[in-house]
């Protein structure tokens, strides 16, 4: 089903005319007051946005996770780069009723450590854990490597990062290549939505062609494309296309799209406000 967000928000706001449709490839976000912040932001900006899920998840080795979660002392510190991580550590501590230890005493012994995360979406949610964070300006894991070796030139515990199976391989080769020790364990993995193509369809036949694509992951751009290809043809030139960040963006040029938008930082405001930019 093709997730279409109104705005429904204790606060009163007042949307200014429609101007164009903008299509997020992505799940939506709940927040207290109501939507998706990037419907919001669109929508403050004229625009109406629809939401189509891309991705499915299955949590795995959650036995594992939560085997190193309760043993802090074995490492230098935590890296989280998405907030399904987050979700699979949330998910283990509650399967093996390990919630009372981790609010007890085992968050304060991994706050002894550094906890590093990249964006601010995943920021709330492992601050949500009771952790302290740093780097959720980073915005890439490339940048977050960098500030990584920064603060850990003497690192002898290997930092502890649960990930995806489709996590791009930057930071674990920086962090290699100058030192510092490192244990990743895949705790999710992702494959594409059940239902995208039937969503696709049904939103290009119900809306027509969106004035602008918005990705927010190169395992979106590699699901979603041959699916909007196919159903657009020749239409697919009159898109701007947006990213979320500089990896999504390099995922759409590598298979030859323009990128019309992308956001400075990680964030709905900088998505949106690069979007409203490029229909102007």
């Amino acid at each position: 089903m093709i997730l279409l967000l109104h705005l429904n928000c204790s606060r009163k706001v007042t949307a200014p005319n429609v101007k164009m449709n903008v299509l997020l490839l992505k799940e939506p976000r709940e927040e207290d007051c109501g939507p998706d912040p990037y419907v919001k932001e669109l929508w403050s900006h004229g625009h109406k946005a629809t939401l189509i899920p891309v991705l499915s998840f299955k949590f795995v080795a959650l036995e594992k996770l939560c085997q190193k979660l309760c043993r802090p002392e074995e490492h230098g510190g935590l890296i989280f780069t998405s907030p399904r991580a987050v979700e699979a550590v949330n998910k283990c501590l509650e399967t093996y009723n390990k919630t009372e230890e981790w609010n007890s005493f085992l968050k304060d012994k991994w706050n002894a450590k550094s906890v590093y995360v990249v964006g601010k979406a995943t920021a709330a949610l492992v601050e949500h854990l009771g952790l302290i964070t740093q780097g959720e300006d980073s915005g890439t894991a490339a940048v977050l490597s960098h500030l990584i070796l920064e603060k850990e030139k003497c690192c002898k515990l290997p930092l502890f990062f649960p990930c995806g199976s489709l996590k791009r391989e930057v930071l674990p080769t920086t962090l290699k290549e100058n030192g510092v020790p490192l244990e990743t364990l895949t705790v999710y993995q992702t494959s594409e939505h059940p239902e995208l193509e039937k969503n696709l369809t049904d939103y290009f036949k119900e809306q027509g062609v969106p004035a602008s694509i918005a990705f927010f992951s190169p395992s979106g751009v590699k699901f979603c494309l041959e699916f909007i290809q196919k159903l657009l043809g020749p239409k697919l030139n009159q898109i701007k296309f947006a990213a979320i960040g500089p990896t999504t963006a390099d995922a759409i040029a590598a298979v030859g799209l323009e990128v019309s938008c992308s956001a400075e930082k990680p964030t709905a405001q900088h998505l949106a406000d690069g979007i409203a930019r490029s229909l102007q």
